[in-house]
């Protein structure tokens, strides 16, 4: 059989078969279709649009992540001479064509035309998988080996290694025919899936003697299937007794043979000190090894609960704060788990939020005596504001992006601030802190609404904050075709051409919902819209002004983008949500420590001095919310307040995360 495979491969080539053999960079880089980046500028360079389009969407399907190539793609869709039909995949596998148009058929209760691609999709997806296996065998790939001096094996063993490694490759070749180009997770339960949704199909066409084929194979798979042993016999029924009911041969062979490498395979797990990750679902309970049950177990429940339940609740009881207003819901946003709140800030609130972004520092300070040396000015009321501290937390580390390129147009300054980096900067004296301390009250303020409203009974906890502002570029709006903020998900990695949304890394899988505060509406563009998953279809718009708080909840129904910002400053508070303590935003935890700490430091001043209390330089119309009292600290902390009457306490300084 190895000499076989030797002679055709070397036919087929010409020449040796290892002197054609790729390295695995190159095929990741082929996998990851890193080629067509590269043509559809060439491309574009030679004027050759039409394959440009089609190069740069085969390439963004596979990497919908890349912002770059989602910005290229938004404008190759405003250019005048573009044909939607350019928009092709170079690359597409056929069982995924056919299985997608034949999901969309379904779910438009097309169900002629859906039972005619859902069949191509399963016999091409068959064909794929059999290629899949067949280049399991050959030379044996070396694989990274923790224990560099592991002992060599014998012959026999080596045998059984390269066998169990082959049939193993063969498994996991299901999960390369189920996973879609760009995605890490695949789809479960492809094969079986398919004759579920057959069944379903068949029967709505009424043709129940395939319906019944297709019921009695999938129990194949899932024997026990209650829904589906109560369907068979109805169609049983329907055929009448006399005619048998027999599953389809080719996946009876299919499951027959799946079953009998994963016998060996879990011999070689409990024997031979081998370890499996099974991709199926479906394999029975009794060929896994009784000290692998529970752990099966547990990742079979963890995969059930990984889709939460996402429907729309009906508001419980009232606001916890008076005079807020819901402008829109779910019903006038048309769509689920949306509402727009009014009146959340107050005029004068949102102007002392925004005084955070008027300071602006020196784009290269002087050091010294170890100490940071800002040069604090005040924006004139025509002054561009450039260069700002906002703008350089944003271009670094800390600007909420965590070393991430922001996903925003270069026609746009885009700024942001944290609220530990404000805490910092108010202890630099760059900012007020009642200021300061009002952007973290607001986002508090935010949250139990939120939380009021989606989740009452459940505590959210804050995943991340973010004071931003976009900022439209003097002299570069003219022809924009590009947003300000591109469509996406906040959770999962939306595929507008699969009409569906992807809950993996990178996206933060862990945040459930998200708001936005906005602070201002003296600009130009910058409206707030949702959009069906294909990215395209505008379903609702919301118009930015202070006060007005946005909040949605972050997954796959709730696409959404902003329009271009085309003149003026857009500032909001953007604020994401988790169920999950285990992802609760650390640095706000650590600036919450912080407004504690000074708290502490400003009670003995203002208890030994009452007259000492008048607001300072820089406060601003919002009088400073009263200190909490019985939170004092230990004197035993390492800032302690003055003990000294009417001298300012020591001002802590912190360690500048950013």
């Amino acid at each position: 059989r190895a000499d076989c495979l030797e002679e055709c491969l070397g036919r087929r080539l010409g020449g040796q078969p290892s002197r054609h053999r790729a390295s695995r960079l190159i095929q990741q880089e082929f996998e990851k279709r890193e080629p067509y980046n590269y043509l559809q500028v060439a491309f574009f360079k030679l004027k050759r649009l039409d394959e440009a389009v089609s190069s740069a969407h085969t390439f963004f399907v596979a990497n919908p992540q890349h912002l770059q190539m989602r910005e290229d793609i938004e404008k190759y869709r405003r250019m005048a001479g573009v044909k939607s039909e350019s928009f092709r995949d170079l690359e597409a596998m056929s069982h995924w064509v056919a299985y997608e148009t034949g999901m969309h058929h379904y779910n438009m209760d097309d169900y002629q035309q859906a039972v005619t691609k859902l069949e191509e999709s399963l016999r091409e997806g068959l064909l794929a998988l059999e290629d899949c296996r067949a280049l399991c065998e050959g030379p044996q790939e070396e694989e990274e080996e923790e224990d560099e001096e592991k002992m060599p094996l014998g012959l026999f063993e080596a045998i059984a290694a390269r066998y169990i490694q082959v049939l193993k490759c063969r498994q996991n070749c299901i999960l390369d025919i189920a996973t879609k180009p760009g995605r890490v997770s695949s789809t479960e339960d492809f094969i079986p899936s398919h004759f579920d949704l057959l069944q379903f199909a068949y029967d709505r066409v009424g043709n129940h003697a395939l319906a019944a084929e297709c019921a009695a194979t999938y129990l194949l798979f899932y024997p026990s299937d209650e829904a589906m042993l109560e369907k068979l016999k109805q169609y049983q029924a329907a055929l009448g007794e006399d005619i048998p009911v027999i599953a389809r041969e080719v996946i009876s062979h299919y499951v027959q043979r799946t079953l009998m490498e994963k016998k060996l395979i879990y011999y070689a797990v409990e024997h031979l000190g081998e370890t499996f990750n099974d991709p199926e679902s479906w394999t029975p309970e009794e060929l896994i090894p009784e000290d692998m049950k529970e752990k099966y177990k547990e990742a079979q429940e963890k995969q059930r609960q990984k889709a939460p339940d996402m429907g729309q609740p009906e508001l419980n009881g009232s606001l916890p704060f008076e005079g807020i207003t819901i402008t829109m819901d779910f019903r006038q946003l048309n769509g689920s788990q949306r509402v727009v709140l009014d009146d959340v800030l107050t005029e004068s609130e949102c102007k002392d939020i925004l005084r955070l972004a008027e300071v602006r520092i020196d784009a290269n300070p002087t050091i010294s005596s170890g100490q940071r040396t800002l040069t604090l000015e005040r924006k004139e009321p025509n002054e561009s504001l450039t260069p700002s501290y906002l703008f350089q937390a944003a271009g670094g580390t800390g600007g909420g992006y965590r070393g991430r390129r922001s996903p925003h147009t270069p026609h746009e300054r885009f700024e942001g601030l944290t609220v530990l980096k404000a805490l910092q900067l108010s202890e630099e004296s760059a900012v007020s802190w009642r200021d300061v301390k009002l952007f973290l009250q607001a986002s508090e303020k935010s949250r139990k609404i939120v939380e009021s409203y989606y989740t009452p009974g459940k505590d959210l906890y804050f995943s991340f904050t973010h004071l931003v502002c976009r900022t439209a570029t003097e002299g570069e709006q003219e022809g924009r075709m590009d947003l300000s903020h591109p469509v996406h998900a906040d959770n999962c990695l939306l595929d507008p051409e699969g009409n569906a949304c992807w809950r993996e890394p990178p996206a933060y899988v862990y945040r459930d919902y998200s708001a936005i505060l906005y602070l201002n509406d003296d600009f130009q563009g910058g409206n707030l819209f949702f959009t069906e998953t294909d990215a395209v279809t505008v379903t609702a718009q919301v118009r930015p002004k202070c006060g007005r708080l946005v909040a949605f909840s972050s997954g796959g129904e709730n696409p959404h983008g902003v329009w271009a910002v085309t003149r003026g400053r857009r500032c909001a508070i953007a604020l994401w949500y988790t169920l999950s303590p285990e992802h609760a935003e650390q640095e706000r935890t650590q600036a919450e420590e912080l407004v504690r700490q000074k708290e502490t430091e400003q009670e003995q001043p203002r208890s030994v001095d009452k007259e000492d209390t008048g607001t300072g330089p820089g406060s601003g119309d919002s009088p400073e919310p009263p200190v909490s009292k019985g939170r004092g600290r230990s004197a035993s902390r390492r800032n302690k307040p003055s003990s000294e009457p009417g001298l300012q306490s020591k001002v802590l300084r912190t360690r500048d995360e950013f």
